[in-house]
């Protein structure tokens, strides 16, 4: 539906009766409360032939973030995990584990270009030092807001996306309260912070008042990449709209760190949408509903 307000340009709506044009197909509504049926109420009071909802819900798919946002006060969260064959995700103090494959990698980054924000919990940032960008060959410009989410200010100073924070935008989601002086370095380096509320009696960050925030800012859709506390936060509190399992060929061992979902079965509340195989590895989509 074309846009029926001010902002930095007229309504669109204006602009095509004053075009001349004679008809107009649309997809889908806009929720926004300055649009939400004026548009088309405009075009028609012109004189066009209106023919709304054709494809609505294949329009929905791209617009999903935005009617995310609009709609829940919330950017659509996707939920997305590489899981060995013994459903780990990693090896706790081992470093980086390597669990998908090359072909598997490349879809990340394609999926982290699609994407306002990715997200990851401090413990996966102190324990892989990740770049979280986008390296795909023609979309190194599309990297994500990188956000840490990061109670007490944990970040090493030393961390790859601290270094490159003046290069890619990098905010680290913190509890109100913490110091100037202790905000300063990271401050300093390019790092903005996002001051979020604490859930009663605890000292986590209070994550749906956080995608509130972030809504606010214009921010549509954010990719949690880990870890697996920060995966299971997300979805015990059903703020998660899509999952993106990737299950690799390796077995990590007893010492890994379990995932808090699996891939031999849907997990609860959610539907199959994509089932893929990328080079050795099984990528599987989900959507809630």
């Amino acid at each position: 539906e074309p846009c029926a307000h001010h902002g930095r340009t007229p309504p669109c709506a204006e602009a095509l009766v004053a075009a001349g044009i004679a008809r107009v197909v649309s997809a889908a509504a806009d929720p926004d409360a300055r649009v939400n049926g004026r548009g088309h109420a405009i075009l028609q009071a012109g004189g066009l032939s209106v023919t709304p909802s054709v494809l609505s819900e294949a329009a929905a798919q791209p617009l999903s973030g935005y009617l995310a946002r609009v709609m829940k006060k919330r950017p659509e969260v996707t939920l997305k995990m590489a899981l060995s064959k013994d459903g780990k995700i990693g090896r706790a103090g081992g470093g980086q584990v390597f669990i998908s494959g090359p072909v598997s990698n490349a879809q990340t980054h394609l999926v982290r270009a699609r994407h306002d924000a990715i997200l990851v919990g401090v413990g996966t940032l102190i324990e892989d030092d990740p770049s979280l960008t986008c390296r795909a060959p023609g979309l190194t410009d599309r990297s994500p807001l990188r956000i840490v989410l990061d109670a007490r200010l944990e970040t090493p100073l030393d961390a790859t996306l601290v270094r490159t924070a003046r290069d890619v935008p990098t905010a680290l989601a913190i509890v109100a309260g913490i110091g100037s002086d202790d905000l300063a370095p990271f401050r300093a380096a390019g790092c903005d912070f996002i001051a979020c509320e604490a859930e009663p009696g605890t000292e986590r960050i209070a994550l749906e008042e956080m995608l509130e925030d972030l809504a606010a800012r214009g921010i549509s859709s954010i990719l949690v990449e880990g870890g697996a506390k920060t995966g299971a936060a997300f979805l015990a509190q059903g703020l998660v709209d899509r999952i993106i399992l990737v299950e690799g060929e390796i077995v990590v061992g007893e010492d890994g760190v379990s995932a808090p979902l699996g891939c031999s079965v849907t997990p609860q509340g959610f539907r199959k949408t994509r089932e893929l195989r990328l080079g050795g590895d099984v990528w599987r989509e989900y959507e809630k509903g």
